[in-house]
Parts: structure tokens; C-alpha cells; sequence
């Protein structure tokens, strides 16, 4: 399945929270679901209620279904448990780096940031969003795109970053000093029922 390009509050109205990663807005104004039978109320299946928590996070990354599948694999062969190395995997991606160092308003801008050569990982172009960081890189911008207006907006509307980011206002850089937990999650979502949902499809 490709990228999602469709109306972005839709998906989050559709999923019932927020989706700080694919847009600005919240659900807090349309808190229905969209569509004319918004209003009534549907009782999901056991099946309906771990697909919805996975498509939190697919829709929030903005992943296609196999990125996030092969992504599930990966974290259920390491060590630890499965659902907080698929968060300690989807947090590394380059483009959700940019997001959450504040260079970018959303993962998608952030992911149009680097493919579009704006982004330096240890003073080197990179073009590949998926790109996994490690500790001990260094995340800046072209000189020309520090001063692009929307990049300031983003870093003055930044009012967060996670632990495990160190950033220097000065340089406007930003460190990866550690590797990312469910904690530093922006995203209300069972990680255990996204296990469940892929327990019988690998």
C-alpha cells in the first residue's frame, strides 16, 4: 500500500486521537467520526480495536503497510519486547528525527525536508528518510534552509523535545544521545495489541 496523501485530520477523526507526526491539527473540534454516521456509535471486534492501534502508528510515521510489517519482523527478532523496539525503531527514522528536533511541523514536511536535500546527518547530505540514526549523530540543516521562514515557525512552535534528543540552539543541531523508549511516545497507542494485530500475520 503507498503513502497516504489523502485529508490528514480525516484519518485521526477516523482513529479517534490525535496524530501529532501527520498533522498540526487536533480532533479537539470534530472530536466525531467522519462521514454522515459519525454520530452513532460502533462497537469494534477484538480484530477492529488491534487494527485500529496499528494504524495509529502506520498512518502516524507515515509508513506503507510492508515498511511497517518488515519494521514488526525486525523488532520481533531482537532482544527485549517486540513492541518497544518497533517504537525504538520507527523513533531512529531520520525524518521523525527532523520532526521531533523541531526543524519540521509534521513527519511529512520533515520527510520532504531530506528527499529533498535540505537535511545533513554527520555533516553529509542524506536523501533517505528511512535512514535509522544511532547515538552520537549529529542532525543539522543546509545553511539556506535555516533561515526558510516555515523552519523557523517550526522551531519557535517547539515546545518538547524528547530525552534522548539533545539539541543546541546556537549550532541548530540536533544529537541523538540515546536510544528512544514508548515513553517519549507523542502518540496515545497499545503497543501490545499492534503485537497482537501482527502475532498470526508473520
Amino acid at each position: 500500500m503507498s503513502r497516504y496523501t489523502g485529508p490528514r485530520l480525516r484519518v485521526a477523526r477516523a482513529l479517534g486521537c490525535d496524530l501529532p507526526g501527520l498533522t498540526t491539527n487536533t480532533i479537539e473540534r470534530s472530536p466525531l467520526r467522519p462521514g454522515q454516521h459519525g454520530l452513532q456509535k460502533h462497537k469494534l471486534s477484538e480484530y477492529g480495536l488491534r487494527l485500529r492501534e496499528k494504524q495509529k502508528l502506520r498512518f502516524n510515521y507515515g509508513l506503507g503497510e510492508k515498511q511497517l510489517r518488515n519494521l514488526m519482523l525486525l523488532a520481533r527478532k531482537s532482544a527485549g519486547a517486540p513492541g518497544e523496539k518497533l517504537v525504538e525503531l520507527l523513533e531512529r527514522r531520520l525524518d521523525n528525527v527532523v520532526f521531533r528536533a523541531g526543524f519540521a511541523a509534521t513527519i511529512p514536511a520533515a520527510r520532504q525536508m531530506v528527499t529533498h536535500g535540505h537535511v545533513r546527518l554527520n555533516g553529509r547530505r542524506v536523501t533517505f528518510a528511512s535512514v535509522r540514526l544511532m547515538p552520537g549523530d549529529v542532525v543539522t540543516l543546509a545553511d539556506k534552509t535555516r533561515d526558510n521562514a516555515q523552519v523557523k515557525a517550526a522551531l519557535a512552535a517547539c515546545a518538547h523535545r524528547p530525552e534522548w534528543l539533545a539539541f543546541d540552539e546556537q549550532r541548530a543541531s540536533a544529537t541523538v544521545q540515546g536510544l528512544p523508549t514508548s515513553e517519549s511516545l507523542m502518540l496515545d497507542v497499545d503497543l501490545r495489541m499492534v503485537v497482537e494485530f501482527y502475532a498470526n500475520r508473520l
